[in-house]
């Protein structure tokens, strides 16, 4: 009786982990067929994000950027967007903002610049989508630092990138 107790524990247990995940989204379901993406280049004062192939733009996006979008990001809780040269560096499919793409912040000069001020660089800077916060907040450049842009926009992106793909973040 208390094997049978256990086994019906262990599998209520194994249940309730399983509907976890941290977040509103699954793996996406689209493919992407086209040319390799071998850059993402982002224009903050424009708020666009142009993932490229070669010198060929494959796709443009409108992006919303940290909630102090002007200037380099300098250290934690700044609100700032970092600019410079990064690379796409992990992929979360359970981001609470639907999916995610990890982008390589900070740098060892980042850590460097945010020491010199006693401060932290910070992280989990990420192109996101809007999850339900970017839906509810429903407003530009909302986020602590990251790129956002909407959950059907992430879900394509997400298909696009690989590791290592290098994101030229200018201001």
């Amino acid at each position: 009786m208390i094997r049978a107790i256990r086994a019906f524990f262990a599998v209520v247990a194994v249940a309730v982990l399983a509907s976890c995940g941290g977040g509103d989204s699954l793996q996406p379901s689209k493919t992407y067929q086209g040319p390799p993406i071998t850059q993402i280049v982002v224009k903050k004062a424009d708020r666009k994000m142009y993932l490229v192939s070669g010198k060929e733009v494959v796709k443009s996006y409108k992006i919303d950027l940290g909630n102090q979008p002007l200037g380099h990001k300098q250290f934690e809780g700044d609100g700032r967007t970092p600019e410079g040269l990064y690379f796409i560096d992990r992929f979360n499919p359970r981001s609470r903002y639907h999916l995610s793409v990890g982008i390589s912040y900070p740098s060892a000069q980042d850590v460097a610049n945010a020491a010199a001020r006693g401060q932290r660089p910070g992280g989990d800077i990420f192109i996101h989508g809007l999850g339900p916060e970017g839906r509810a907040l429903n407003r530009p450049d909302w986020t602590a630092g990251c790129i956002a842009v909407t959950d059907e926009e992430i879900e394509e992106i997400f298909t696009m990138l690989r590791p290592g793909v290098p994101i030229f973040i200018y201001p």
